[in-house]
């Protein structure tokens, strides 16, 4: 899988919620670890979740892609393929009409299975991730959406789809205290938190503690992800506070990594915005160049364990400054790198 970072689409996207859904759970090992902990256990027991394989498709078209994304999956169960549909939810009020939805997405995914690969059709288990802040109040099973005539209704049941969808309501989850997998607990306290914009340092004390306790089992990369997908919805977050908290955890450097990524994007922005604003292309390349040495700057101040100096401080300095910080810094790593 590749790292999100390296993905522009991850920071600069005017979706970032459906963004870090991707990045995280497109890997299957998180998928299966979310899957796991939510589906039946009956079910759960007999999947190969070790062989679990994302499909590469998406069934969210138009403009219902600015509220919803999906990933879909297969898997052997008890001999058999079984594909796991996953849509995540984040608009700001419920989807009273989810489980038509949901069964438009599963017709196109057997079609697309029998034009493939003919007879028979494989279960598809559709599970919704709802990141809104308002409770999901309605109902998860298709048949609740007709009203049928009563004296016929035992008459046209047979008629109807009979389906019910999964569903993991972030409003009433409270991921921090539920048990299961120590990475997907972390993932969705910061999805339910990100989008309600309750980020606080209560969050990144808790996320702390989280590492401390599993920091073996945190996949690489991901404190650097989580991070980004912080910083990315809340521009007030002290980035310099946050990093301090966490400054005594083994995966500070990813830590630090991420915030200079996040500086270097933000000095590229900047630097273009000026160089339109007067219509040169010098500006723009500048504000490039400077982005990449604040960014470079903090990054070694971190890992020294020094106090930071602040984006508006480092902006006003000239760039033969920046430069020769830079130089001093890194002179002082080199030397603490090679010990004594």
């Amino acid at each position: 899988m590749s790292d999100p970072l390296t993905e522009p689409d991850f920071e600069l996207t005017a979706q970032p919620h459906d963004a870090f859904f991707k990045a995280v759970f497109s890997d299957p090992v998180h998928a299966a670890a979310l899957l796991r902990g939510h589906l039946p256990p009956a079910i759960a027991a007999q999947v190969e979740w070790a062989a679990l394989e994302l499909v590469p498709a998406s069934f969210v078209k138009g403009s219902l892609r600015q509220n919803h994304a999906d990933l879909l999956f297969r898997a052997p169960l008890a001999g058999r393929e079984v594909l796991f549909y996953l849509l995540f939810e984040h608009q700001t009020a419920v989807d009273p009409v989810m489980p038509l939805r949901v069964l438009v997405y599963i017709t196109e995914i057997l079609l697309n299975h029998e034009r493939e690969h003919g007879l028979p059709l494989p279960p598809v288990l559709a599970f919704v991730l709802h990141q809104g802040p308002e409770r999901w109040a309605v109902s998860t099973v298709f048949e609740d959406l007709f009203e049928l005539p009563e004296p016929l209704a035992g008459e046209l049941a047979p008629f109807l789809p009979k389906f019910r969808h999964g569903l993991l309501d972030l409003s009433q989850a409270d991921p921090a205290t539920e048990e299961g997998d120590a990475t997907v607990r972390v993932v969705l306290a910061l999805m339910k938190l990100a989008r309600a914009r309750q980020l606080r340092a209560e969050f990144f004390d808790w996320l702390g503690e989280q590492l401390r306790q599993a920091v073996r089992r945190m996949p690489d990369g991901l404190l650097k992800t989580l991070l980004l997908y912080a910083f990315h919805t809340d521009a007030e977050l002290d980035t310099e506070s946050i990093l301090n908290k966490l400054q005594h955890e083994p995966a500070t450097q990813q830590a630090a990594v991420t915030i200079a990524q996040t500086l270097i994007a933000k000095g590229e922005a900047r630097g273009e915005a000026r160089g339109e604003a007067r219509g040169e292309a010098r500006g723009r390349q500048e504000g490039a160049a400077r982005g990449v040495w604040i960014g470079k700057i903090i990054s070694l101040q971190e890992l020294l364990g020094l106090g930071t100096d602040t984006l508006e401080d480092l902006s006003g300095l000239p760039m033969t400054e920046l430069e020769r910080r830079h130089q001093a810094l890194r002179g002082e790593y080199d030397v603490r790198s090679k010990g004594p």
